[in-house]
């Protein structure tokens, strides 16, 4: 999630601003690489795992072929259904990996965004703010995020479908890799990146566009923070459903839906997955799962921003008070 810093803001409560550059939202610039890493990967572990059982029934809702016994009408009654006949722990299997990769991947992520927007900021702006820093940072974060994220997204949703022949994170991890090869891990890698690009744009112009609304001053105000993440997710993840569904097809290779198409052996590019897609369910089968993609996207959106702008103010606030004279 690209979290940029590109608006003047207020002081912090009770405090003046000592500088122009001193202000809560910049992390302050003696902040260290573990910092922004922390930060990256609380907001990172907290976004994906809060929400997590919604994300297994997104995962099954868009599946093209689904079985008779997992085909649902609503989140709720996925979610009932899969606890009653599968058990109360199976809406949580993969979440380990899941976990596993946030955390790196937020932590590096963060670290990457704030280094190069700095670094490009100077280059292009002098010591001030760009905005076409910021956009060249987060695409460059975004590279070394999804390729972290990506194999662990692999293993998650083929731990989600139903009757899944993996019982443990490990064996899928040796199976896919014994079976398919490495790339098999990747092969999502390319669609990954081309919904991230428009998601996090139509997500950080919503989310701008809503502080502006409702919070004009930019000061740190939690109830502020966590509406527009929550509207800037939902509106993200609509629009970008369809190369999600794509994504998820490519991620588990469904042996039923590529079977009915005529596909022997596995499936690659994104060209191909939409042409798969479109021929299974037409235009409705690129909104299979849209529901539960922005039930799931609104709170994991609302706590990373609440998150992550939290440890801003925290930290300034640290920093100022620090300086203070006694």
């Amino acid at each position: 999630m690209e979290l940029s810093c590109g608006r003047p803001a207020a002081a912090l409560p009770g405090m003046e601003a000592e500088s122009p550059g001193e202000d809560y939202e910049s992390l302050p610039s003696g902040a260290s690489l573990s910092t922004h890493m922390t930060a990256g990967a609380v907001a990172g572990i907290l976004e994906h795992t809060v929400m997590y059982p919604v994300d297994s029934v997104k995962t099954r809702m868009q599946s093209l072929q689904p079985d008779p016994k997992a085909q649902y009408k609503s989140v709720y009654g996925a979610l009932k259904k899969i606890i009653h006949t599968e058990g109360f722990w199976r809406p949580l299997r993969g979440i380990n990996v899941t976990m596993l990769g946030a955390g790196p991947a937020h932590a590096m992520y963060f670290a990457c965004y704030e280094k190069m927007k700095r670094t490009l900021s100077d280059i292009i702006h002098h010591g001030g703010n760009s905005h076409l820093a910021n956009g060249i940072a987060g695409s460059m974060a975004t590279l070394l995020h999804d390729a972290v994220m990506n194999p662990a997204e692999v293993v998650k949703q083929r731990m989600q479908m139903y009757n899944s022949p993996y019982k443990t994170v490990l064996e899928c991890i040796r199976t896919v890799h014994r079976t398919e090869g490495l790339g098999a891990f990747y092969r999502s890698y390319t669609t990954q990146l081309t919904m991230n690009v428009p998601f996090q744009a139509i997500h950080f112009i919503t989310y701008e566009f809503m502080q502006e609304q409702i919070n004009p001053r930019r000061e740190y105000n939690p109830r502020s923070h966590i509406l527009s993440g929550a509207i800037a997710g939902a509106v993200a993840a609509a629009a970008t459903t369809p190369l999600d569904v794509c994504k998820t097809l490519l991620n588990t290779q469904e042996n039923m839906a590529l079977s009915s198409v005529n596909i022997s052996g596995h499936l690659s590019g994104m060209a191909n997955a939409f042409r798969t897609v479109y021929q299974l369910g037409g235009i409705p089968g690129y909104f299979r799962g849209v529901q539960a993609r922005v039930i799931y996207q609104m709170p994991s959106t609302a706590i990373a921003w609440s998150v992550y702008e939290f440890f801003k103010y925290f930290l300034t606030k640290h920093k100022l008070e620090k300086r203070a004279p006694y």
